[in-house]
Order: C-alpha cells, then structure tokens, then sequence
C-alpha cells in the first residue's frame, strides 16, 4: 500500500511540472509512475482494489489537467506563462496587386518548368505557366495571381 501511496505521490507533481519544464520527461517519467501504481494495486490488492485506485487515479489526473489547461491560465502567475501578444502583420509584402499585373505581356527570364521568373514593366516576378514547359524569352501574358507567384500563359 506504501508504494502504490509513493507513486501516486510522486506521480502527480512530475505531471504538474510538464508545465513548467520543457520536454516530455516529467510528463512520462509521472505516467509511469501512476500506471506502476495503478499495476501494484491490482497485484497487491485484487480486481475491486486496482480498479478503485485506478479510478483515483484518472481523478488525480483530471484534476492535475484542470488545475493546468482551465485554472492556472486565469492566475497572474500563470498569465505570465502564456504569451499573450499577438503579430498583426504578414511574413512577407503582398507580391503586387492583380490589377496591375493581370492581363500584361510577360518575358520570361528563366525557363519555365512550369515554374520561374518572369519580366513585367522591368520588374521580375516569379511565375507559373500554366500552358507547361516554358522557354527563356518566351512572350506571356499573366492571368492570374495566387499567394506567392503569377500565373501565366501563351497569348
């Protein structure tokens, strides 16, 4: 009964302090524990025993998660574990708006397979041909426009 008591004592806080420490060790070195105490009270104490300790068990761990994920959260201690800014902004500027590229001829700097780069008004753009193989040189027109590259095709 001692040691399933140890485990058990000595499972709860390794769970609790996944939180604070990063990694999975604590949350598995506490899992084992409980699942070894859960298995020594079976052994020790029979069927009702084990399932009654087992069911303690999924208690003490509900309760472990609710005191983490709901009721920490809302503490000033535990605000100050959580990041609690956000970035209101993109990784990357927009690669141009569609009116002013959709419709233009293109010259493509680069082969086209189908991917590479395209001239537009000196500027270049990386460009996706829709129509496939593409040769350097080769006159396009854009038709389209997704998250990262022109979509182009022959005139």
């Amino acid at each position: 009964m001692n040691a399933i008591l140890i485990l058990f004592l000595l499972g709860v806080p390794l769970l609790a302090g996944e939180v604070f420490v990063p990694g999975a060790v604590l949350g598995i070195l506490g899992t084992l524990c409980m699942l070894a105490g859960c298995m020594i009270s079976f052994l020790q104490l029979g069927p009702a025993g084990g399932a009654l300790t087992t069911t303690v068990a999924l208690a003490l761990l509900g309760l472990t998660l609710y005191t983490e994920l709901v009721w920490l959260p809302k503490t000033r201690f535990g605000k100050k574990l959580i990041v609690q800014a956000t970035v209101d902004a993109t990784s990357q500027p927009p690669l141009t708006d569609k009116e002013s590229v959709i419709g233009k001829s293109a010259e493509a700097v680069t082969t086209l397979a189908p991917s590479g780069y395209v001239l537009i008004d000196g500027r270049r753009y990386e460009a996706f041909s829709q129509s496939g193989h593409m040769a350097k040189g080769t006159q396009l027109r854009v038709t389209g426009l997704d998250n990262f590259r022109l979509i182009v095709t022959k005139p």
